[in-house]
């Protein structure tokens, strides 16, 4: 890991339909759900949501259904995709930070987008994949599991909004609390 005392968590909401995006749409990130964690102690702070504003696609009723947010809430609220990982970097240190996120998609996701806007990558190297720690860590479990259950099989309740990144990234957190401590 690159640091010790701190991890930045991210948890990507994106775009999304009940089967294939309608034509000319494809999944954009709209919502940035981050916060820090204190390695020592399990803290949790500077946890938000930063809303993005979709340029080639629209929230779906489906969308709306599983996160929460709603196209009229990214059009009031939301900023460019480049404008949030600004963000990432001024206000979280986000390139100098070790990061972690529940599985790859995220990285993946933070990677294509950043190609696909031409905008810098707002991130370091040193990722850590939380879903992947967690099974290697966790007893009895033979494959890997979604964020909800590996909670649950934590005994840590679901805090927030499960698929609202704001919510998630803080459950993320927890999870990769326990898996430091047991590691």
């Amino acid at each position: 890991m690159k640091t010790t005392d701190t991890i930045l968590i991210i948890d990507l909401e994106a775009t999304c339909w009940d089967g294939r995006p309608p034509r000319g749409q494809e999944s954009e990130i709209i919502e940035i759900g981050v916060c820090m964690m204190d390695v020592k102690t399990g803290k949790i702070s500077q946890n938000e949501g930063i809303l993005v504003k979709p340029q080639y696609s629209s929230v779906s009723p489906f969308c709306t259904e599983l996160t929460s947010i709603t196209q009229k809430m990214l059009d009031e609220e939301g900023i460019l995709l480049e404008d949030a990982l600004d963000i990432l970097r001024a206000e979280y240190d986000s390139e100098e930070l070790t990061w972690a996120s529940y599985g790859n998609y995220d990285l993946n996701m933070l990677q294509s987008q950043s190609r696909r806007f031409n905008v810098d990558y707002p991130l370091g190297d040193h990722h850590i994949n939380v879903k992947t720690l967690f099974g290697e860590l966790h007893p009895g479990i033979r494959k890997s599991v979604g964020m909800s259950r590996a909670l649950g099989e934590l005994n840590i309740p679901l805090e927030g909004t499960h698929h609202r990144g704001v919510d998630d990234a803080k459950n993320i957190a927890k999870i990769l609390y326990w898996c430091l401590q047991n590691s």
